[in-house]
């Protein structure tokens, strides 16, 4: 049987459109047969995750693994979640099923550390940064992960709100500033940890692709490698939960 990629998608849409473009778009294929097979689920009233983790808000557990069984019933093979806050429940999610699940957290992490970089910016949700999910793994690695004051955080979180939101202009204003500085102080890697991101970025990525690490672009390339190898998949041996 062919194999069939699976998303776990929703958090939010056009995150989740975003990594099925740069599935098309990272993928070698001169016509339409040769693209990956894939089933997207994107039921988009997944509650907020970064309302459960911040303020006890209501779960999204629950939803996930009913996306999840969709996924499953449909006959996928293989599962990408192309949300960084929502890797929070990883663990909880993959004790749920038996098909491979292949980590953004881990693929961005594996980027970084694969092309020895040793210092990076994180720029994610504040769930994101406050449960550590890049950091823990980034720190065993001897990478020095850089995470935004209480002010700057509050803005980039604003700012992937209103991109959310469909104010683009004001997601752009509020997170450029921060960038801006980083660099006058020296700072050349950013990891774009919250998928959103890499779409309110968008053009200043194309001036200056070199200096982001994109987490999205990063899982679909793994979820391509995962597709290319042969059919027994086995996932990579881990340390740390980072690949070797």
């Amino acid at each position: 049987m062919k194999k069939i990629l699976g998303m776990l998608g929703g958090m939010g849409p056009s995150a989740t459109a975003d990594a099925f473009s740069k599935l098309i778009n990272n993928t070698k294929a001169s016509k339409d047969q040769e693209h990956i097979p894939i089933i997207i689920v994107s039921l988009p009233d997944i509650p907020d995750r970064t309302e459960n983790i911040i303020y006890n808000g209501l779960s999204p557990l629950p939803a996930m693994i009913e996306s999840l069984r969709i996924l499953e019933n449909a006959g996928v093979s293989c599962i990408i979640m192309p949300c960084n806050t929502a890797h929070y429940w990883y663990e909880d999610l993959k004790k749920e099923t038996q098909i491979p699940f292949i980590s953004i957290i881990d693929a961005a992490c594996k980027n970084i550390i694969n092309n020895k970089i040793d210092k990076v910016a994180l720029l994610a949700t504040t769930a994101t940064i406050q449960t550590k999910l890049y950091q823990n793994k980034l720190s065993v690695n001897h990478v020095e992960c850089i995470i935004p004051d209480e002010v700057n955080q509050y803005k980039i979180m604003q700012s992937i709100i209103s991109y959310k939101a469909g104010d683009i202009k004001k997601a752009i204003d509020l997170i450029s500033p921060y960038i801006n500085k980083l660099k006058l102080d020296g700072v050349n890697k950013f990891v774009m940890g919250c998928t959103e991101i890499p779409l309110i970025l968008e053009d200043l990525v194309k001036d200056t692709p070199e200096d982001f690490i994109d987490a999205t672009e990063a899982l679909i390339k793994e979820a391509i490698n995962w597709y290319n190898i042969s059919d027994a998949y086995v996932e990579k041996d881990m340390i740390n939960g980072i690949y070797q």
